[in-house]
């Protein structure tokens, strides 16, 4: 791709707003190396491809030359940016913190590259301040402004307390710009209003203000709402092949469209290309099948692709279970049905076990299981067990 086509996707692929984008556009032409800045404030340790939209575009700015800035918040982060937030987020330590900081670096890695990247922590400069600094940092805004995001208004429409700390933060990620000198920061539609508190920080410092990318938010499986593991609705970066594979499927159509733009590298034309099949009556599903390989090979390569989609085939498509299904065997014969999937490993949490069977998403040799308090039997020939649609497992007694 030459580099005018690949300034043209920087601009336009998955941008919401650029500010001001003239300005980003003439500075992205004159052939300086920008300084680009992330923050991150790592308060959960995996990555889903939703937290992949804006990585993706950080390398859109690395392939271009560009000295990517990866700022992690291990002093923001013990505070919470309330974004999003119904309610005061639970703090984190900031040992915590920088442990997720390394976890999240390894999955970055699957799309950036690290060896070229700055990684910077803002406790480095943001620990030292002094309460007059902070003062300081206070008059540049106004209450009013603060109240003015929507996350605060809706609390106090529904008479929910703002602590007060809450309004510092855009403060401080601000502030984190002044003390870069970041030429563009990028974030999500949810952190326009830190995103622009850098711009009018860095004019009362004496800088240029920083220019701004913002990215959509991408819903989960559900097609509703953030994806997010909280909700049980991800993909996870670090999902085996055919987890990813299975996944990608179970989007609703509708967000075919929006998956390619944000969730691969495929072209605007080919994007466009794809919207246009969709409208002439091409079947979803074949298209959901091209965009499960494209994510698999993403974070895996073409090979697991394929074989994730033969799989998926073979499941599906011949109502057939995996030609290889691990073997788990068990020390004690009766196991309730949540604690045996907890401990094989199927489920994140005994939580998420609960929530799948009442969502009559387990069985146990083909029999749907009907109540988390059900208990089975192990033997030494081994019982099928399957969570969702795509986990099986051959649960035996040593």
């Amino acid at each position: 791709m030459s580099d005018s086509n690949m300034l043209l996707t920087l601009l336009n692929k998955g941008v919401v707003d650029a500010i001001v984008k003239d300005d980003l556009e003439k500075k992205l032409k004159s052939g300086k190396k920008l300084r680009i800045k992330l923050g991150i404030d790592p308060s959960g340790a995996d990555l889903h491809v939703g937290h992949m939209v804006v990585i993706k575009k950080l390398k859109e700015f690395q392939d271009l030359g560009h000295h990517i800035l990866l700022l992690f918040g291990n002093f923001t982060g013990q505070i919470g940016d309330p974004t999003g937030k119904s309610e005061t987020r639970a703090p984190k330590t900031q040992e915590q913190l920088e442990k997720n900081a390394q976890h999240y670096l390894k999955q970055v890695g699957k799309i950036l590259d690290v060896k070229k990247v700055e990684v910077v922590w803002n406790a480095d400069w943001l620990a030292s301040m002094t309460f007059q600094d902070v003062i300081k940092l206070a008059t540049h805004f106004t209450v009013a402004q603060m109240l003015e995001r929507d996350m605060f208004q809706e609390r106090i429409a529904n008479n929910q307390p703002i602590s007060m700390h809450e309004f510092f933060y855009p403060l401080m990620q601000g502030y984190d710009s002044v003390a870069l000198k970041a030429d563009v920061e990028i974030g999500g539609t949810d952190q326009t209003f830190n995103l622009l508190a850098g711009r009018i920080l860095q004019k009362a410092y004496g800088q240029e203000p920083q220019n701004i990318l913002t990215v959509p938010i991408l819903e989960g499986l559900d097609g509703k709402k953030k994806m997010g593991k909280s909700e049980n609705n991800y993909i996870g970066v670090n999902e085996s092949p055919k987890e990813i594979y299975g996944k990608t499927m179970s989007i609703p159509d509708n967000l075919i469209v929006k998956y390619f733009e944000l969730a691969t590298d495929e072209s605007m034309e080919e994007i466009v290309a794809i919207k246009k099949q969709l409208d002439d009556g091409a079947n979803p599903r074949d298209l959901k099948m091209r965009l499960a390989r494209d994510i698999v090979a993403l974070y895996h390569d073409e090979k697991s692709a394929k074989e994730a989609e033969e799989e998926f085939i073979n499941i599906f498509r011949n109502k057939q279970t995996p030609d290889q299904i691990e073997e788990v065997k068990f020390n004690k014969k009766d196991w309730n049905i949540v604690e045996l999937i907890n401990e094989a490993k199927m489920v994140s949490s005994k939580g998420e076990a609960r929530r799948l069977i009442q969502g009559g998403g387990v069985k146990v040799d083909n029999e749907k299981i009907s109540s988390h308090e059900d208990s089975i039997e192990l033997n030494k020939e081994g019982r099928l067990v399957q969570v969702g649609k795509r986990k099986f497992v051959l649960a035996k007694l040593k």
